[in-house]
């Protein structure tokens, strides 16, 4: 089959466009997925070039066009193990069952589906554990995938398969945070890269809950954050406190961290949450623990996502309440211009690979 290989951490001469890789197989309770389409996302990205080592401190995009130098591979994977090389990344899948395994129904042959990217049935379904798909295992960045049934979605709407390859992880990851921080109706949420995918996903998402949106991005795109249903946005270049007024968020979700942090921290109420999915920003903030215990707030870490983040997200799509920005599609064969695109950001959104 046709793919895209990783073979270790660095530059984009590591991804290596290929015709001879072999089908995988599907094996007991499991699915195999013929391809059509596969989004990108920041952590295609920060695993190619190995950011999540704790040997780096930049933001994600200083050196994801060339690699990082003097790595230390043993911990440059999500999950603080090394990768195994090759790889085939790619975490948003959307295709159709073509082949079942042992225990599974021939019925589901056919289904149109999409792939829950955070996976928990290689670890047993142990709490707060799990697999992204494409870094532990191979993933969307090829013409065919597999995947276990009980995480394969079939999901009946009238998207095209770039929109539903933008829901998986964009979307989860978003709904992972809300639902962490347990956002609910009438509540004042500030929001962070919200022009991007997971940003994005989550103006629309908390607008589904009833919250009042306040959404950070830069000033070109404020236009197309607020169709997404942001109530006001405030330019990434402006002071979040002169803006918004000291202690009027009742919740940050935040993507970016860096140097803005502790004006995050600075705009929320007493009894505030924060939930960060990311760092886009700068890993390495400045916290000033005062601020953390005398307005007792609470911290949440989001990467691991209950069941229902995920079953929910395809009850939101078949009910129509919610759709995806794709901005740009390519070609497989095109993903080193796709992932500069995204380095780039100039486009808002998400952009999705259609694999033929």
């Amino acid at each position: 089959m046709t793919g895209v290989h990783l073979v270790g951490h660095g530059g984009f001469d590591k991804l290596e466009y290929r015709h001879d890789l072999p089908v995988p197989q599907p094996g007991p309770g499991e699915v195999l997925i013929r391809v059509t389409a596969a989004g990108i996302n920041n952590t295609d990205i920060n695993t190619r070039i190995g950011w999540y080592s704790k040997t780096v401190k930049s933001e994600t995009g200083q050196n994801a066009l060339q690699g990082i130098e003097n790595l230390r591979d043993s911990d440059a994977s999500w999950s603080g193990e090394a990768l195994r090389f090759p790889r085939i990344q790619g975490a948003d899948c959307c295709g159709r069952i073509v082949a079942v395994g042992p225990q599974v129904d021939p019925e589901r042959i056919g289904e149109r589906v999409i792939v829950r990217n955070m996976l928990r049935s290689y670890v047993g379904y142990r709490p707060m554990e799990c697999w992204t798909f494409g870094s532990e295992c191979d993933g969307a960045f090829a013409q065919y995938a597999k995947a276990p049934s009980r995480e394969t979605y079939r999901i009946d709407c009238d998207w095209s398969d770039a929109e539903l390859a933008a829901l998986p992880c964009a979307f989860s990851t978003a709904e992972g945070m809300l639902h962490r921080a347990n956002v609910r109706h009438g509540e004042h949420v500030l929001i962070t890269g919200a022009s991007g995918g997971v940003g994005s996903a989550a103006v629309q998402l908390a607008k589904r809950r009833g919250a009042v949106v306040a959404a950070v991005a830069g000033k070109e795109k404020a236009e197309q954050v607020r169709a997404l249903g942001a109530d006001r946005v405030i330019d990434r270049r402006d002071n979040l406190v002169e803006e918004l007024g000291s202690m009027s968020m009742d919740i940050v979700l935040d993507v970016a961290a860096g140097p803005a942090f502790p004006q995050l921290l600075d705009v929320l109420r007493k009894g505030g949450r924060y939930a960060v999915a990311g760092a886009i920003a700068g890993p390495i903030v400045e916290l000033d623990v005062r601020t953390l215990y005398l307005k007792d707030l609470s911290f949440h870490g989001c990467t691991f996502q209950d069941d229902i983040v995920f079953e929910n997200l395809v009850r939101y799509v078949e009910a129509g309440e919610i759709r995806p920005v794709v901005s740009k599609t390519y070609p497989l064969e095109n993903i080193v211009e796709a992932q500069k695109d995204f380095i780039s950001k100039t486009f808002g959104g998400k952009l999705v690979l259609i694999i033929q």
